[in-house]
């Protein structure tokens, strides 16, 4: 209770007033405060003068020096002092105290970077809840201050992994701050910045420890990947209406969002491991096809070389098999999203083609196969229910597109077959082959049950453009290896179809394998070369795994190289192919003996030119005669015989003055004038047999065969090519007369089924298949074997007959038509030949 007392008149102006005894009461409730503030806890006391009074004064140095010491000093305080600070830091932002809270960050900072024992976990917790608290504020500023502070936590190396601890929150938050969309495009930018740049700080927190793999988790991966393609994106956007994008400078990365972006997702790309490459993968498709971002794909593209360059090549195959699986899943999308796909497929396979690419070879094949199929058939359908009008523009439109896939689809085979070792690629090779289709045969593991005629012939058009993109480059030792028995076969039989697109695939691929020294583009263009020692021909001895392939293959190589002259549908494009194949057989597998059925091959298609059974045009009789002429010219030259030469020039030089049109200067222009008919030539302007044996008899070489007429074989390829044999013809009256029958008699003819009657059959149809498969092998062995080993053969089988045939006539007496005496079991019995059915030789009948 406050005493008062009386003021003297002196003093009435101030009627009350404290007297001493209020300064007392002051001066201890001084001394009161002076007690409790010495009663707090130093780490308040210390934390608690870092402030100022006016906080645009900032830190108070000398009072965070004493802090940092104190913790460094006492480290099992830092959790109260976290605590505390985040108490603080909590009620300011609450109050909207901005100049607070960034000294409390800065203090947190400096506190984080100062201490580095164990003990700073508990302080960890009580920093990231602080963070968390600035992220959560919807100012700009606090959430770019609390992702500055978590980036300079995430660069500090723990000593020991805290696999208690997530972030979840922050991966949330920092995708959001991806997507910012705030109305000033600046601090938009910073905020999006911010964001990448809190991502990078987790994923750099994380990824280093195995035991702690919960960043790779789906629904972690689900926001990571779609925000940092999404800023990735919207500059892809600015530069393509800008321009080509120069290359950013160290300033840009740091204020280009899209280049951070990129560099984060270069760097989360480079940590993916085995387990989890695929969740971080995965992600893109989705958000390609959510942004529509396949058509058109330079996005696409840009993001899986990113990928492939980043990864670990061994998980190359990993990528690789993604997108197959998605080509797969949206196998039904429009063309130019599938086209788009496989672009990127390309590019993938690109860079992972020359690594490791594991077992993904057969599949990337078979998979695409599959969709070129697809393709086909959707063009197919397009064309089958195409109406009149704007339903027929559309279809076309489609049509177009289709094309575009399947230009794709042959291109990424190419592309990929051609980067693969030699052993893989004939794999590859044998593996598209098998897939052509070819009428009148089901070898074939390609499913054409519902693409018609139409469809089926679009298929092998492009699986042979497949094989052509497979081939290029293919260098083979021995034509063996290039060329073994179970590809040439069904490789040829699509040069007998009536169809000139096709046989010119297959003449290409057959150049691709056999110019092993890169001859071909010297020969490119059917004409009569003047000097081919200009061309600078590159060519080596004759191996004898070639000679052996030209004895067991070379007529066959012949026959398709003779009929697909005489092919009525053949245009100036097959003709220089086909010379293009002479020439390369000439140079690459020719000794004596192939130049001698080269030749022979040769005056053949110039007497079927003559003769023409086949009812040819006289365009087509001209340019076989083309044909022969630059060959002939060819080869002569390349044989260098001088009188073969000097022959070959002369007729050519005749045709040039009285008929030009059998050359193939002339022939093959547009406006060429033709003959009326062939059969009035004179022989000077043909090559004739005589003087080509007389020539290169002189020479050495063994021209006997020369005057045998060379003809091809007939086998069951012509079947295969849907040419009507004479076995087909045959079979077809057999049907036809066993059709016509009538049923009375086929009741009456019908036997018994019984058991004997079953095995009877089975054990008939087992001979008739033997005698098949017999009679097949002579055939083949007619076909394919030399002359000269067919000749031999048949010579020692008369002889041997004739020795045998004197033998029996030696041991065995005479018939008699009185009889021989012959023992049989035990017994002697004679045996009388009539006299009309014995045997006189030719001298004695008269």
């Amino acid at each position: 209770m406050k005493d008062y007392v009386q003021v003297p008149a002196a003093e009435l102006e101030k009627p009350y007033e404290f007297t001493s005894t209020r300064e007392s009461t002051t001066f201890l409730y001084l001394r009161v405060c002076c007690c409790c503030s010495a009663l707090r806890p130093r780490y308040k006391r210390l934390v608690d003068n870092i402030f100022p009074e006016d906080p645009k004064d900032g830190l108070v140095k000398a009072d965070m020096e004493k802090l940092t010491f104190y913790a460094v000093s006492a480290p099992e305080k830092l959790d109260r002092i976290g605590s505390y600070l985040a108490e603080r830091l909590s009620r300011d932002v609450v109050r909207h105290r901005s100049g607070y809270v960034l000294i409390a960050m800065e203090a947190l900072d400096q506190l984080l970077m100062a201490c580095h024992s164990q003990s700073i976990k508990p302080f960890v917790e009580s920093f990231l809840h602080m963070v968390a608290k600035l992220l959560e504020s919807g100012e700009p500023k606090l959430q770019v201050l609390g992702t500055n502070s978590f980036v300079k936590f995430a660069n500090i190396e723990e000593d020991t992994p805290s696999y208690h601890r997530r972030y979840d929150f922050f991966v949330s938050r920092f995708s959001a701050m991806c997507h910012s969309c705030h109305s000033d495009p600046e601090i938009r930018t910073e905020i999006r910045i911010a964001g990448i740049r809190g991502i990078q700080g987790v994923v750099r927190k994380t990824v280093n420890d195995e035991l702690r793999a919960t960043i790779w988790e789906p629904q972690h991966m689900d926001k990571i990947v779609p925000s940092l393609l999404f800023n990735m994106q919207k500059i892809e956007e600015v530069d393509s209406r800008i321009g080509p994008p120069s290359s950013p400078s160290a300033a840009d990365k740091e204020e280009n969002p899209a280049v951070l972006a990129e560099n984060c997702f270069r760097e989360l790309l480079g940590r993916a491991t085995f387990g989890n490459m695929n969740n971080a993968v995965r992600p893109v498709f989705a958000h390609l096809d959510h942004h529509k971002l396949w058509d058109p794909n330079e996005f696409a593209v840009h993001c899986f070389k990113i990928i492939m360059y980043s990864i670990q090549a061994q998980y190359s195959h990993h990528v690789i098999q993604e997108i197959l699986g998605h080509l797969d899943a949206r196998k039904n999308d429009s063309p130019r999203v599938r086209a788009g796909i496989i672009q990127v497929l390309l590019e993938a396979v690109a860079i992972a083609a020359k690594g490791s690419i594991g077992p993904t070879v057969l599949e990337v094949f078979n998979t695409l196969l599959k969709h070129l199929r697809l393709s086909v058939e959707f063009e197919a359908n397009y064309l089958q229910g195409g109406s009149v009008g704007s339903a027929n523009l559309s279809t076309s439109s489609k049509d177009n597109d289709e094309k575009i896939v399947q230009n794709a689809i042959i291109q990424t085979i190419g592309f990929f077959g051609s980067n693969l070792p030699d052993y893989q690629r004939s794999e590859i090779m044998m593996f598209i082959m098998g897939k052509v289709p070819v009428f009148g045969t089901s070898t074939h593991i390609l499913d054409i049950s519902q693409l018609g005629d139409l469809g089926t012939r679009r298929i092998q058009i492009m699986l042979l453009r497949s094989l052509l993109m497979v081939t290029s480059g293919y260098k083979a030792k021995t034509i063996v290896t290039a060329l073994p028995g179970s590809f040439l076969d069904p490789l040829l039989s699509p040069s007998l179809m009536e169809d000139s697109e096709l046989r010119q695939l297959v003449l290409e691929v057959m150049h691709n394998l056999m110019d092993r020294h890169d001859n071909r583009a010297k020969l490119r263009g059917i004409r009569i070369i003047p000097d081919v020692a200009d061309l600078k021909i590159k060519r080596e001895k004759i191996c004898r795994q070639d000679t052996s392939f030209m004895k067991k293959n070379g007529q066959q190589l012949y026959r398709h190289i003779y009929l697909g002259c005489k092919e009525e549908d053949n245009v100036q494009k097959n003709y220089e192919l086909l010379y293009t194949s002479l020439a390369l057989i000439t140079i690459e597998l020719a000794n004596e003996e192939v130049v001698i059925d080269l030749i022979r091959l040769a005056i053949a298609l110039q007497d079927s030119a003559i003769i023409n059974e086949d009812n040819l045009p006289m365009f087509h009789r001209c340019g076989i005669m083309a044909l022969v002429a630059a060959y002939l010219n060819f080869v002569s030259q390349m044989i260098a015989v001088p009188a073969f030469c000097q022959h070959v020039s002369k007729v050519i030089e005749i045709r040039t003055m009285e008929a030009p049109y059998f050359l193939p200067e002339h022939i093959f222009r547009d406006k060429c004038m033709l003959p009326k008919s062939l059969e009035k030539h004179e022989k000077n302007l043909y090559f004739l047999t005589n003087k080509i044996a007389e020539s290169l008899g002189g020479s050495g070489y063994s021209v006997e065969r020369l005057s045998v007429p060379y003809v091809p074989q007939v086998t069951d390829e012509d079947r295969l090519s849907r040419r009507k044999s004479i076995v087909d013809t045959v079979s077809i009256q057999v049907d036809i007369l066993s059709n016509s029958v009538p049923s009375d008699d086929v009741v009456s003819n019908t036997e018994e089924i019984t058991f004997e009657a079953l095995k009877k059959a089975i054990d008939t149809n087992g001979m008739e298949e033997q005698e098949k498969e017999k009679r097949r092998l002579v055939i083949e062995k007619f076909q394919k074997a030399p002359f000269e080993e067919i000749a031999a053969q048949c010579e020692s089988k008369l002889l041997n007959t004739s020795v045998d045939n004197a033998l029996f006539f030696f041991h065995s007496p005479p018939p008699s038509p009185s009889g021989t005496l012959t023992i049989t079991s035990g017994h002697a019995q004679y045996q009388s030949v009539p006299v009309y059915e014995m045997k006189f030789p030719d001298l004695c009948v008269y």
